[in-house]
């Protein structure tokens, strides 16, 4: 559960935000005028977005295809593409 705070409470309840977030698994928002400016979050949380961040840093979809077909002669990728093309009309 995230629960937010301003940054004068964020202050005030420092060690026990700090509980909360190592042990019971919430994560806590610190606003100044009603406007997110960090989060408080567990080592394990933090590890989490990070290995996201780094995975996410890879090419997904198609553009991981980019460069992949580099090996491929140009026989060899026109024939694909007419195979692909009379499959279609197959359909």
């Amino acid at each position: 559960m995230t629960k937010k705070v301003s940054t004068t409470q964020a202050k005030a309840q420092f060690s026990a935000l700090v509980a909360d977030v190592a042990h019971g698994g919430g994560h806590v928002v610190i606003e100044r005028r009603g406007k997110p400016l960090a989060a408080l979050v567990s080592i394990d949380d933090l590890a989490r977005l990070e290995q996201r961040l780094t995975t996410s840093a890879k090419p997904l979809g198609a553009l991981a295809l980019v460069g992949a077909w580099r090996e491929v002669g140009d026989k060899e990728l026109d024939s694909l593409i007419t195979h692909i093309y009379a499959e279609r009309e197959n359909l």
